[in-house]
């Protein structure tokens, strides 16, 4: 059988007010093609669907038609539910979409056995899926409980290790001798991160290990992480990574999907997404910055994206008003400045903060304006990091929409 491992599409995403849903349209046109001369068995989208929890009526658009581009390669298509996503959202339609062999996990069962999916060819079951969706507080609180910070982290870093251990345990007597793969939604030790990967739930910083999986699955399907990586692990655990470019950080990443041939091995084929746009940073002194923006092009269907970090040694309001100038004069064909930042090494704190102002609030996200605020705080450090976690909880809840 051949399995393709995506993830994290974020569909909904905006960088810098500019709309990425013509770039996730494309990736989805070249998937087309690409399945067209590779014939698949299942797609596995391991969570991140839609950037935000209460996705708009533009994003769900956008992810039904993409689904019912997909569903005439008429393959199996299991989606978990990531920490952008809300379980009822992906839940609601389930029953619709089961229908047309399309599985959709937003939250964990409340039995395991639930988040078994066998996968059948010529009357054979010759897979099974165990598909676990991003773990939330409420699936570890009659589970574990802990006293205070330190403790909660180990806990539910044992919790998740729970789940899919005993989802694990529970394949293997439901399915004796069926190779088992697991859909995991998470950040695990060892893997290389982006601006983009928005803060996760206390359990998750930490980061598992990749012992914590157990050692009955044949393959784990990562989603979080937006850069493709694998594991250092005995068994192939491997993060696909987004299809598109979610932030400057990842503007050089190689985007990718993974094909497993379970015929062969459970090491993917890591096939390369072309960029539909570039993401540019430029930084350095005003006459660095004048040099590298009058190279810059566009060589890809969608509108370049560039960003400008000027640093100098001397506050000047001269020089700032001659970037502005030159940023308002800038008009390369299909290239835009979508924001710039000052920085003068020399300055005071005051001036320093001014010359910095270009970072907006929207530039943050919930958990880092509370972190902002904790830092002006006379707190101690364990205050703090109880407060966080009380804090991510309530954003939690806040995201969730209740059946």
């Amino acid at each position: 059988m051949k399995i393709l491992h995506t993830a994290d599409w974020h569909i909904g995403k905006r960088l810098h007010k500019t709309d990425l849903a013509e770039d996730f349209d494309l990736f989805v046109n070249w998937l087309c093609e690409y399945l067209n001369r590779n014939p698949i068995d299942v797609l596995l989208i391991s969570g991140d669907v839609f950037d935000f929890s209460n996705p708009s009526s533009e994003s769900r658009s956008q992810y039904y038609r993409t689904l019912i581009k997909l569903k005439k390669f008429d393959f199996k298509i299991i989606i978990t539910g990531g920490n952008h996503d809300s379980p009822s959202v992906l839940d609601a339609p389930k029953e619709i979409l089961n229908q047309l062999d399309i599985h959709v996990i937003g939250q964990m069962p409340e039995q395991f056995e639930d988040s078994l999916i066998p996968i059948s060819s010529e009357n054979d079951i010759k897979l099974v899926i165990a598909a676990i969706p991003y773990l939330r507080s409420r699936n570890f609180q009659r589970q574990f409980d802990a006293e205070n910070h330190d403790n909660k982290q180990e806990a539910m870093k044992e919790s998740i290790a729970f789940h899919f251990q005993e989802t694990a345990k529970l394949a293997k007597e439901n399915f004796r001798d069926v190779p088992l793969m697991g859909m995991g939604h998470l950040f695990a030790t060892g893997a290389s991160v982006s601006e983009s990967e928005r803060d996760i739930q206390i359990g998750n910083l930490a980061g598992l290990e990749a012992s914590h999986f157990g050692n009955k699955y044949d393959y784990i399907a990562l989603g979080h992480i937006h850069k493709p990586q694998r594991l250092t692990a005995d068994t192939p655990i491997f993060y696909s990574g987004s299809p598109i470019p979610l932030s400057f950080s990842e503007r050089k990443n190689e985007k990718r999907i993974l094909v497993i041939d379970t015929e062969i091995s459970f090491e993917p084929e890591s096939i390369c997404i072309p960029k539909f746009r570039d993401l540019i940073l430029i930084k350095g002194s005003l006459e660095e910055v004048k040099e590298k923006l009058v190279l810059v092009k566009n060589d890809h269907p969608l509108k370049t994206l560039i960003e400008i970090e000027m640093i100098e040694a001397e506050s000047s309001a001269s020089i700032t008003y001659e970037l502005e100038q030159m940023i308002e004069a800038f008009d390369i064909e299909n290239c835009e400045i979508v924001k710039h930042k000052v920085t003068f090494k020399n300055a005071s704190e005051v001036e320093r903060g001014v010359s910095t102002a270009e970072s907006q609030v929207s530039d943050f996200t919930p958990k880092q304006v509370f972190q902002k605020k904790l830092e002006g705080s006379d707190e101690t450090e364990d205050t703090k990091l109880e407060l966080i976690s009380a804090f991510e909880e309530i954003l939690e809840e806040l995201n969730y929409t209740e059946e």
